[in-house]
């Protein structure tokens, strides 16, 4: 998809968006679909882009995954999970419906903001708002994503990790096929586990490099622990890599367990620092979380410095 169709996409469905650098290599913010971002190089969209997400309308029975590179509240599921409020899966509808505005923008840069309601599985509602600091590097046949993600806590009252968990996640979605492939350095003992179905048999480690393949199939998650410097994807039918890492996390705060657990669970699987996921509709998420500290007081920050480079190789390639 061109940058120009995705825009028209937008206009079709009749959603406000926000172009940061240009058409030819820039980043489509999708304001009206979650804060959604979509990275373009030679004007051809590097994400994974579902056109129903923009002209449908998400409800409890059917979730629309936009794709692009989203910010999630983490922990997904346990019983301070985010997505189990009604004791079944769903999107919080404060999230899938949230309308994002540009705070500051140039050329190169923006800010977005929405104020987003959170409801975990034990009914605590959580107020928050979601920012995505947003600034663009460009080289010859590659584009750098710099992108500051912030939740930030709005309730009047404290409360500990126990009763309140929270932590910025964001999942960066490509379409995947036959090459494709995630990759991760290996970091010793206990740096990689699945969360969910085995995949020993679609991953190995070479020269302290892993490998897992991305080409549909049954579906697998990868948690990767802190110890894990970066996360890359690389799809040689359009000749690109991706290659994603993290900065420190703010003092005091430490990573979480973000897996999809029943709500009568505890959050209590190992702290993750990046993730892998494939699912069998032939798409694939590189995903990197923050953290939360022992107690979130009001005006809490909590922050995660992620950085995104899309390289293609050859120049474009569609």
């Amino acid at each position: 998809m061109t940058t120009a169709e995705l825009l028209q996409l937008f206009e079709q469905g009749r959603r406000r968006c926000h172009l940061v650098g240009s058409e030819s290599a820039g980043v489509v913010v999708g304001l009206d679909l979650e804060g959604r971002l979509f990275t373009a190089l030679h004007g051809d969209v590097l994400n994974r882009v579902n056109p129903e997400a923009l002209l449908g309308t998400c409800t409890r029975q059917r979730y629309l995954n936009p794709g692009g590179d989203g910010l999630w509240p983490a922990p997904e599921g346990s019983r301070v999970g985010y997505e189990y409020s009604t004791g079944a899966w769903r999107v919080p509808p404060g999230l899938s419906s949230a309308r994002f505005e540009v705070t500051a923008s140039g050329p190169t840069s923006a800010v977005v903001r929405a104020e987003i309601d959170l409801i975990n599985a034990q009914g605590l509602g959580v107020p928050t708002a979601f920012e995505r600091h947003i600034r663009l590097e460009h080289a010859p046949d590659a584009l750098t994503v710099h992108v500051t993600e912030v939740i930030e806590y709005l309730g009047a009252g404290a409360h500990p990790r126990e009763t309140l968990l929270l932590a910025p996640w964001t999942l960066c979605q490509f379409d995947c096929g036959p090459g494709c492939v995630a990759r991760f350095p290996d970091a010793g003992t206990g740096c990689v586990w699945d969360l969910y179905d085995p995949s020993a048999d679609r991953r190995h480690c070479q020269d302290g490099v892993w490998q897992a393949q991305t080409a549909g199939g049954p579906r697998f998650q990868l948690g990767l622990s802190p110890a894990v410097g970066y996360v890359e994807f690389v799809d040689p039918r359009r000749g690109l890599r991706v290659h994603r890492t993290s900065g420190a996390l703010p003092a005091g705060q430490a990573y979480v367990d973000l897996a999809d657990r029943p709500p009568q669970h505890e959050p209590d699987g190992p702290p993750i620092r990046f993730s892998v996921y494939s699912d069998p509709s032939f798409f694939m998420e590189i995903e990197a979380a923050g953290g939360c500290p022992r107690e979130l007081t009001p005006g809490c920050r909590l922050e995660l410095a992620v950085t995104t480079a899309y390289a293609r190789e050859g120049g474009y390639a569609r």
